[in-house]
């Protein structure tokens, strides 16, 4: 899904900057036909603009349901004429696929757009587009595994190289082992203890 999801935002991106960016006759006289028409391939083929689909349905949803929650009495007519001038708008997606296509003329040769389309056109792109995400999923999975794995690990040998420093800086115990004796404790030859008058 990211993999397809990343290929996706990268168009958007793409297509977005290309209405700002591209969209001067300057520009569009430096494109060639044939590079427009490698662009428009290769769009299709990595269903560049598959994203923006629901824009259309989504803003034609939302606007009826503000004007039949303002006007319930006009439910019907509302929704019949959003339905129609929606419909008329659907071609203006044309528009959308030329500025992507020109998006990636600025950025890909007509060769590399080419390639990029025969690629995934083929039997191995299409299966990228689809499994792809799959694909990242699990690679996901394996990279948290192998995150914590690698990060207990780090911890782990920090941890055991610090003690040992902090041990080998510690004061030595005496030779024999023997305690210093606390204060009014016996000594340790069975000496009387000393005289504290």
């Amino acid at each position: 899904m990211m993999l397809h999801n990343r290929v996706r935002s990268l168009s958007v991106l793409l297509a977005a900057s290309a209405v700002f960016a591209f969209s001067s006759p300057a520009f569009s006289q430096d494109v060639t036909d044939s590079h427009l028409k490698a662009a428009r391939a290769a769009v299709a083929a990595i269903h560049a603009t598959d994203p923006f689909d629901n824009i259309l349905p989504q803003a034609a949803a939302a606007l009826e349901s503000q004007l039949i929650q303002k006007n319930p009495d006009m439910q019907e007519l509302i929704g019949k004429t959003i339905a129609e001038k929606a419909l008329a708008l659907a071609s203006r997606r044309a528009d959308l696929e030329k500025e992507a296509a020109l998006a990636y003329a600025k950025v890909f040769s007509e060769k590399d757009l080419t390639d990029i389309a025969a690629f995934y056109n083929s039997d191995a792109g299409k299966k990228l587009l689809d499994s792809g995400p799959t694909v990242t999923r699990d690679l996901v999975k394996a990279a948290d595994i192998w995150q914590n794995g690698v990060g207990r690990d780090l911890a782990q040998q920090v941890g055991e190289t610090l003690a040992a420093a902090a041990k080998a800086k510690a004061p030595a115990a005496p030779a024999d082992g023997a305690a210093a004796p606390a204060d009014g404790a016996a000594p340790a030859d069975g000496a009387a203890p000393a005289d504290n008058n």
